[in-house]
């Protein structure tokens, strides 16, 4: 079965998809990855044929985060650039599809991919690393983390979608499509689309109130380093002359307070005597100065530096999240925007991590008391404990299962 993988965002978007396609593959499918450009290296790392998609998925986290904490800014901001590389997008990825029997897709391409699917006549997998396009009264739809279980909650998850939705009819490149927009999860079709959710149900239990049988919680799209990963000796050396450090890591989010947010993490680590790891991503920050108790590096991967580390200090996105709590270390999120304070709230909620820390108001104080909870035996004890329930899942292998099945549908 040729399947095609179509997915948009920063590196924690894309990375699952590869994990899925690897997976794929081991199971005797062809499969190949459409994603934005900067990623070709990462799908020919592990040898999955891509298909670049244009755009910069760096200048859509600016422009987002740029935005304020505002959720509406937030979508106004993600809007203008979506609809700025819209046509370009859409008329990549359609023309990845144009051998495919079975097309899986992530958040933004829901309903144009599906449709596109629709119009082929090919089936369709939606692939979602945040509970969406599913109402619950168990909890809020993740862009409005605060609200509370119960009717208003499964109401957040109906505006979300019908949001969504209308936005992507508004966005769909004129004159590109021959086919009509169609809702892949529309409760008058007999068979849905079926619908993976990629998280842990150790950190987001299924709620008993998702009885549709295509809805489905797989577990997380884990990908490991590849075998041929070799970490610096610089960081080899600075892991072996101490105890465990704190990594520090904020991954894709572009933010204009980058230099405030890397001076009280680190003045922080100083006042509880704890050595760090700072992974600069695309936030670029650097130390004012050298440290000897401080190592700077842009990138490593999650899954062979984590478990080094005694906690890991983050921004809650979805990927960095599931490779924290896997490690079986406590996690200290300062959520930023989007999804973030959900998993934040879900971390604090299943014991694995403090409280999350709000970023306009980061302080030395806040920082510091979070590094001295998080080293507490107990939450420690249960940070492992996630670790190992997640570290027991397949999430891989039940998505490529559905799949499978799929098809047969």
């Amino acid at each position: 079965m040729n399947i095609t993988l179509l997915t948009y965002g920063s590196r924690g978007d894309v990375q699952p998809f590869v994990a899925l396609a690897l997976g794929l593959r081991r199971a005797g499918h062809q499969a190949r990855l459409a994603a934005p450009g900067r990623f070709a290296d990462l799908a020919a790392s592990y040898g999955i044929p891509f298909a670049p998609l244009p755009g910069d998925p760096e200048e859509m986290s600016r422009r987002f985060n740029d935005s304020g904490r505002n959720v509406v800014g937030q979508v106004r901001g993600m809007t203008a650039y979506v609809a700025s590389v819209a046509r370009s997008v859409a008329q990549a990825a359609f023309a990845s599809c144009d051998d495919a029997d079975l097309i899986v897709h992530s958040f933004l391409f829901t309903s144009g991919v599906h449709s596109l699917a629709r119009a082929k006549g090919i089936p369709d997998v939606s692939v979602q690393l945040f509970p969406m396009f599913a109402p619950t009264r168990a909890f809020p739809n993740v862009a409005l983390a605060r609200v509370p279980p119960g009717p208003l909650s499964a109401f957040t998850h109906r505006l979300a979608t019908w949001i969504f939705w209308q936005g992507g009819k508004r966005l769909a490149p004129r004159g590109l499509l021959d086919f009509p927009l169609v809702w892949p999860f529309d409760p008058s079709r007999p068979i849905r689309t079926p619908l993976l959710f990629a998280y842990s149900p150790a950190v987001l239990p299924r709620p008993a109130d998702w009885t549709a049988p295509h809805i489905h919680v797989t577990g997380y799209l884990f990908l490991d380093a590849p075998e041929t990963y070799r970490p610096p000796p610089a960081l080899v050396d600075f892991l072996a002359a101490g105890e465990p450090p704190v990594c520090v890591t904020f991954g894709s989010m572009v933010n204009r307070e980058a230099a405030r947010i890397d001076a009280v993490v680190r003045a922080a680590l100083a006042r509880t005597g704890r050595r760090g790891i700072v992974l600069t991503g695309w936030g670029g920050s650097q130390p004012a100065e050298p440290d000897a108790d401080l190592f700077t590096l842009d990138a490593a991967p999650h899954d062979w530096l984590f478990p080094r580390c005694a906690a890991v200090i983050h921004h809650g996105g979805a990927g960095t999240t599931a490779a924290g709590l896997r490690a079986g270390i406590p996690n200290i999120v300062v959520p930023h925007a989007a999804d973030q304070p959900f998993w934040a709230g879900r971390v604090a909620a299943i014991g694995a991590g403090p409280a999350p820390l709000d970023l306009k108001r980061l302080s030395v104080d806040s920082v510091s008391a979070a590094l001295v909870q998080a080293s507490a035996p107990e939450m420690r004890a249960r940070a492992q404990e996630v670790g190992r329930l997640i570290r027991a899942e397949d999430g891989v292998g039940a998505a490529v299962r559905v799949i499978e099945v799929a098809k047969q549908e």
